[in-house]
């Protein structure tokens, strides 16, 4: 496996999402950061050069996925940060919801370990 030498930088606020993503990463070489709500992702993408993907919880409080996508999206130095939506609904018409919000790829709850080493391999800024 090649270096990785940009981090993965991992979304969410449930402490439990954020450790089993971190281990399944982590086992697979790609180096985390994470942030417990979305302005703490906010900061860190707009302080950091260093990262390579956002796995972007959709539905946390106070601000959603959504809602820091397009904070992502409008912002010139972060704009083109692959973002990966994760979400825990996977309802009709989530997918399509997540696209629209500007999101490159999306991944529903349970996560298949598969799909998500397959989406990074895609997306993932080395």
């Amino acid at each position: 496996m090649k270096d990785m030498n940009k981090y993965v930088l991992i979304i969410d606020d449930e402490p439990r999402n954020i450790f089993a993503l971190v281990a399944v990463l982590k086992a697979r070489k790609y180096p985390c950061l994470t942030a417990a709500s979305a302005s703490e992702g906010l900061e860190i993408l707009r302080s950091r050069k260093d990262i390579g993907i956002v796995l972007m919880d959709m539905m946390m409080p106070e601000m959603d996925g959504y809602e820091a996508v397009a904070h992502i999206r409008k912002e010139q130095t972060i704009a083109n940060t692959p973002v990966i939506a994760v979400t825990a609904q996977a309802m009709v018409g989530d997918r399509e919801k997540c696209i629209d919000a500007g999101v490159d790829a999306y991944i529903a709850k349970p996560i298949d370990v598969d799909v998500l080493v397959s989406l990074l391999k895609q997306y993932y800024k080395n």
